[in-house]
């Protein structure tokens, strides 16, 4: 049986380690921050705490209703998962809150770590985590990678086509799909393109670009 004084140790612990997490992700702007990790931490030490608890009452009292401590726990990550769920947002094409649902997870499990008594286990995995959030993400911005952009193009129906290709080639860029879309009565196409690039363009210049083209009447690049 846990004495009074672990139990506030652990629950200090979690709440310290969580909230750690938390503040990285505060002073980011993500919308699980401070707070929520703090207490999702807290929480699943809670939990793992409740569940020794069970497992304490069960072994001294042959007669009492044996608890698999294991599916406590396990019923704390698959509620932490629906918090998780709830951070990741669509803006528009692109999809934000990943990692923050990441921490969330990781949180739980520290949480949980501390909880059963595993101090070293929880707090290596907290400099770990503060290490991919804080050091990792300098190494990633770096990190050559596929930019995707989706461009709309409205032109006049009969252009040739690769005078609008032309344009992404000269910014080495790569064209993955195209979409078209003919309005009969104005004699109107329209171009759906996705195209990727390797490095960083000014989309202002491709902007640009393809509206000095005469036949060209409207675009919308995103992404």
């Amino acid at each position: 049986m846990l004495s009074e004084t672990e139990i506030i140790i652990r629950l200090v612990l979690g709440a310290i380690l969580g909230g750690v997490i938390g503040f990285e992700r505060q002073v980011h702007g993500r919308p699980a921050g401070f707070r929520t990790q703090l207490i999702v931490c807290m929480a699943s030490v809670l939990i793992m705490i409740v569940s020794e608890y069970y497992q304490y009452l069960s072994y001294m009292n042959p007669a009492y209703i044996r608890v698999d401590p294991g599916r406590i726990a396990a019923g704390a990550i698959t509620g932490v998962g629906f918090l998780g769920a709830g951070v990741i947002l669509r803006m528009g094409i692109t999809v934000q809150g990943l990692t923050t649902a990441a921490c969330l997870w990781i949180v739980a499990a520290i949480g949980l770590a501390v909880g059963a008594g595993f101090y070293l286990a929880g707090i290596a995995s907290c400099a770990l985590t503060l290490f991919s959030l804080l050091v990792l993400r300098v190494v990633e911005r770096r990190m050559s990678r596929l930019v995707f952009k989706f461009i709309t193009i409205t032109a006049d129906e009969g252009i040739a086509e690769e005078k609008i290709e032309s344009v992404f080639k000269a910014h080495n860029s790569r064209t993955v799909s195209t979409d078209y879309e003919k309005d009969i009565q104005k004699a109107e196409i329209t171009y759906t393109i996705t195209i990727s690039l390797k490095h960083d363009v000014p989309m202002k210049t491709i902007l640009n670009e393809l509206s000095s083209l005469e036949f060209i009447k409207k675009v919308v690049i995103k992404g």
